[in-house]
């Protein structure tokens, strides 16, 4: 009975033996066996997209054939040679405005350029004129000839009924990476930026669309893939994106860009006054007056026909104070940078009112750009 307990015991222990050396060996057998086969996994099915991922194709496919790569050079004189060569200068974005081949892209895509050219969505290269530009918003028209197919305009919307939080897309060439599209959401409204030539852009578009360098000139589409807005800038320690960027609304550019088209610049509708930013902060402060100071009121001008009256010297030295504008068309103006920031509002043949403060009372007038 021992030896047939000491048998099968024997037996029993080889046996687990076996199946432990099995379990151990049992993956590499399994991924031999399943190495030696070449067929391909089965694929899951997909699905429908979902609704906002369709809208978002459908943009992109609408609008991308109308945004263009802009690349510019400028010449440079070999200093030994004295030999006149053509340096690479930079890349941006811009976008077909109409069927007549004007292209809108920023002014500083193109400064300080002698040439540029600019490449369609099929590939096509153009050479670009310049028609003009307004680098008081950082516009720029160009215009190519295109014979044949010529590429479709972007569709225009407005910006003036824009809200925080309603989603836009970002259609450009980051670091010349071409037709990169980035989407987000309009983060605030009517901010100003300081210029590259001290100058400030006022009413801008910020968003946290990845907006790089190489995107500038871009346009900004909204969720109906219409444009509402050029982007123009970034806000960031690094020079890449950081989560703020900034466009040039479409309303101002619908606005600057037929002048520049009709009369090559795009004329500012002007006051004719003479201000000062430093004694407009002291003289202001001490009558407790927001608003800007007229020093001197240009003859010919709109402020004279609307007999503005500017500050006179007493015989001591001291500034009498004249006008002060409080209000144009309504809006308040609390500094000279404000005042700038309205005038855009306005178009050269445009009726308004202006309120001033004379002599410790308040009086509105009407004016005539």
């Amino acid at each position: 009975m021992n030896d047939q307990f000491r048998s099968f015991a024997k037996y029993l222990s080889i046996l687990l033996l076996l199946i432990g050396i099995g379990l151990y060996l049992l993956p590499a057998i399994e991924y031999a066996i399943i190495g030696m086969t070449t067929t391909p996994r089965t694929i899951s099915a997909r699905g429908e997209l979902a609704a906002d991922e369709k809208n978002t194709i459908e943009i992109f496919e609408q609008a991308s054939p109308a945004v263009v790569y802009i690349s510019t050079s400028k010449q440079v004189v070999d200093p030994w040679t004295k030999n006149v060569m053509k340096a690479s200068q930079g890349t941006g974005s811009g976008f077909v405005w109409d069927n007549l081949g004007h292209v809108v892209t920023n002014h500083h895509v193109i400064a300080h350029a002698s040439e540029a050219q600019i490449r369609l969505n099929d590939g096509r290269t153009y050479p670009a004129a310049l028609v003009g530009s307004s680098p008081e918003h950082d516009l720029t028209v160009l215009r190519i000839r295109v014979p044949i197919n010529r590429p479709p305009a972007v569709p225009i919307g407005t910006s003036a009924d824009l809200k925080v939080g309603q989603k836009v897309f970002a259609i450009g060439n980051p670091f010349g990476l071409d037709y990169t599209l980035t989407s987000g959401v309009i983060s605030a409204l009517d901010r100003s930026l300081s210029g590259r030539d001290n100058s400030t852009i006022d009413h801008l578009i910020q968003t946290d669309a990845a907006i790089n360098p190489g995107n500038s000139g871009g346009p900004l589409l909204d969720s109906a893939g219409r444009l509402i807005g050029i982007n123009t800038a970034i806000f960031s320690p690094s020079g890449t994106y950081a989560g703020i960027g900034f466009s040039v609304p479409v309303d101002t550019v619908n606005q600057v860009v037929p002048e520049i088209i009709a009369k090559g610049r795009y004329e500012r509708p002007r006051l004719g006054v003479e201000i000062n930013q430093e004694v407009n902060a002291a003289l202001l402060s001490q009558l407790g007056l927001e608003g800007v100071l007229i020093l001197k009121v240009t003859p010919g001008s709109t402020a004279e026909a609307a007999e503005l009256r500017g500050a006179k010297i007493a015989p001591d030295g001291d500034i009498i104070p004249g006008d002060i504008i409080l209000k144009l068309g309504g809006s308040s103006v609390s500094s000279v940078r404000e005042l700038l920031a309205r005038l855009d509002d306005f178009s050269m043949g445009d009726k308004t009112s202006i309120t001033i403060w004379r002599s410790s009372k308040t009086l509105q007038l009407n004016i005539e750009f």
